[in-house]
């Protein structure tokens, strides 16, 4: 230890200056804050390295585990958490195998989503058959308006056969706002259930049915500050209701439950499940007073459930990588259960085979990768904590402004949480079409040669069964990111003919082979047969070989300088014989519109329209 510490002496640890003055330099005078600084949607910055010294003011960073106000996690001793699997109940016989299959196979957490017509007593004992409630975790859903016959049939159920019902565990997720946000559908007279709910589970504390399912604002496309600060205010608004009608506020917050979505965003997923620990915590105690403190009412559980919103029908293999890394940010952040969205969900009732996957990618993290056995991974990486202490700081915003107009049901039925959330939902899928939001698959490397073999969007169902009518507020809308360039690229495929783009490469290698491959991601996003080639000795030659090869969309892919000499020579041989572009924006642009030449792709190209553009000058 001596010579250990001797070493170390003999190192003066450089000062934050001395880094930046290091970067400066590698940087050769590029700006520092336009190539290393990070501009997050949530209204941040964050710096490509933290140091000790940038958290000397975050107070989090020396709360423990398993105590007040949780911001690294509700478990002292291991990082266990339920694996979830959902199941639609359609016939409770078939639901019940499924569910005593998949138990054998890793899950210990069972969702079954139950049509409310289907309710009763002889349904649920069929379903339950065979299952041991105080071995797994059992979650509800079913229509807002008989979760309580429904918790008063399973209460009946577990007495009737002799289970520790102090020990059983559990949800009925009522959620009657969340109606409000998905179906436009004013319910509030449907709150007055909460107490009746609250009392009808009273035999089963370890029972939750007071849902947060902020899940849907992730899946329509929330930011992730949005989705942390309306969850705060969605919970903070069933205290107010339960509170109001005469149940206490510990139990009140003993009995919410949190269903979160979970994105792509690594980081700042494992940030934001730490910091809506920390807030809930502090919200709660705000309504108990300091015996939360002391209190696992002030604990928030979290249901975390990865992402549908970017998740793909093109290429869906690559939603395993999405959900994967999704998982990983949630196991990290130490929430309670986790339901993995299986990878086919965009355009199939999941299959078998996905939904094993699906549980395999958890039970890979427990029994692989012994994520279960340490408590809050996380803890101390400067980057994390200043995230935490950032995202917070946005999401609490939020939260304060939701409530100075009136809290979130007030706001939800002026739609004013809805619009927000959709106005963020367009400004995604406007970036998606410029390609500043990428999309692995769909608009940035799409697989040249992948049809969708049938494969159409799936449309969302009602656990209550049956249809119903939209509402008369706003709605929420779930169209995902890929959604766009994927109703195009269906379109292409049902075309008469697949369109060829035939890459006319010439002059400057490095320039024309670079320009190719950008030209050919940018036009297969569209499912157009890509053609690249290793380049001509003249324009004569590379239009009589796309003539030959029947193309439809001629590219020429050169330097900007050797545009000047080759665009307006190869555009009026083609003589109009295919569509012509140009890869690129050349200083001699102008040049070339007035020769006529029309078409030009580059960086700065909203995709999305560029290519619906060529789809309606090709006929499809």
């Amino acid at each position: 230890m001596a010579n250990k510490e001797k070493l170390f002496s003999e190192f003066q640890a450089p000062t934050t200056q001395e880094w930046l003055d290091k970067i400066e330099v590698d940087l050769k005078g590029a700006d520092f804050q336009k190539r290393l600084v990070w501009r997050t949607n949530e209204g941040f910055n964050v710096q490509p390295f933290y140091r000790r010294e940038d958290l000397k003011d975050l107070k989090a960073v020396d709360s423990l585990p398993g105590e007040f106000p949780y911001v690294r996690g509700n478990k002292k001793d291991n990082n266990l958490w339920f694996v979830r699997q959902d199941i639609v109940v359609d016939d409770a016989k078939a639901a019940n195998a499924k569910a005593l299959d998949i138990l054998n196979k890793g899950v210990d957490s069972l969702g079954f989503k139950i049509s409310g017509k289907d309710v009763n007593a002889a349904f649920v004992a069929t379903l339950l058959d065979g299952i041991l409630p105080q071995y797994v975790e059992l979650n509800f859903k079913t229509c807002q308006r008989h979760c309580v016959e429904l918790a008063e049939i399973l209460v009946a159920y577990f007495k009737e056969k002799g289970y520790p019902l102090a020990e059983l565990k559990g949800s009925i997720n009522f959620d009657p706002i969340e109606k409000i946000l998905k179906k436009g559908k004013d319910v509030t007279p449907v709150l007055a259930q909460a107490k009746m709910l609250i009392e009808a589970l009273k035999e089963l504390p370890g029972y939750r049915c007071i849902n947060v399912n902020s899940v849907s604002l992730n899946n329509a496309g929330a930011y992730i500050y949005q989705e942390l600060g309306y969850a705060l205010a969605w919970g903070a608004e069933y205290l107010n209701v339960l509170t109001e009608a005469g149940v206490s506020a510990c139990d009140a917050a003993k009995r919410i439950k949190f269903n979160m979505g979970v994105s792509e965003n690594y980081f700042m997923e494992i940030a934001k499940f730490r910091a809506a620990r920390m807030l809930w915590a502090q919200i709660v105690r705000q309504f108990v007073g300091d015996e939360a403190l002391n209190c696992t009412c002030s604990q928030m559980h979290v249901c975390a459930i990865t992402s549908e919103y970017n998740q793909t029908l093109f290429d869906s293999y690559v939603n395993l990588l999405r959900s994967q890394t999704e998982t990983m940010s949630a196991a990290l952040a130490n929430v309670d259960s986790i339901v993995v969205t299986p990878f086919d969900k965009p355009y199939e009732q999941p299959t078998e085979f996905a939904e094993r996957i699906a549980r395999n990618q958890q039970l890979l993290l427990k029994e692989e990768a012994h994520f279960d056995k340490l408590v809050d991974v996380s803890g101390g990486s400067y980057t994390i904590e200043h995230l935490t202490d950032a995202i917070a700081q946005e999401g609490w915003k939020l939260f304060l402004a939701v409530e100075e107009a009136g809290g979130f049901l007030a706001e939800a039925l002026k739609g004013n949480i809805v619009n927000a959330i959709n106005a963020s939902n367009d400004k995604r899928h406007a970036a998606a079409a410029t390609r500043k939001e990428f999309i692995l698959g769909t608009n940035q490397f799409p697989n040249f040669t992948e049809t969708s073999e049938g494969k159409e969007p799936q449309s969302c169902a009602c656990c209550c069964g049956g249809g119903h009518e939209a509402g008369e507020l706003p709605q929420l809308n779930t169209a995902r990111l890929a959604s766009e360039f994927e109703t195009l690229r269906l379109a292409t495929e049902k075309a008469k003919k697949q369109p060829i783009a035939f890459m006319l490469t010439i002059g400057n290698l490095a320039m024309r082979q670079a320009r190719a491959q950008f030209s050919c991601n940018f036009l297969a996003a569209a499912g157009y047969k890509v053609m690249d080639n290793l380049g001509f000795k003249t324009v004569e030659e590379g239009v009589d070989a796309a003539l030959k090869a029947n193309a439809d969309i001629v590219v020429i892919c050169s330097s900007d300088d050797e545009y000047a000499e080759y665009a307006i020579p190869a555009f009026q041989y083609l003589n109009g014989r295919a569509m012509f572009i140009v890869a690129g924006a050349p200083a001699c642009s102008e040049d070339l519109k007035a020769a006529g030449i029309e078409n030009f792709i580059h960086v700065k190209s909203n995709q999305l329209e560029t290519l619906r553009a060529y789809n309606a000058k090709l006929g499809i």
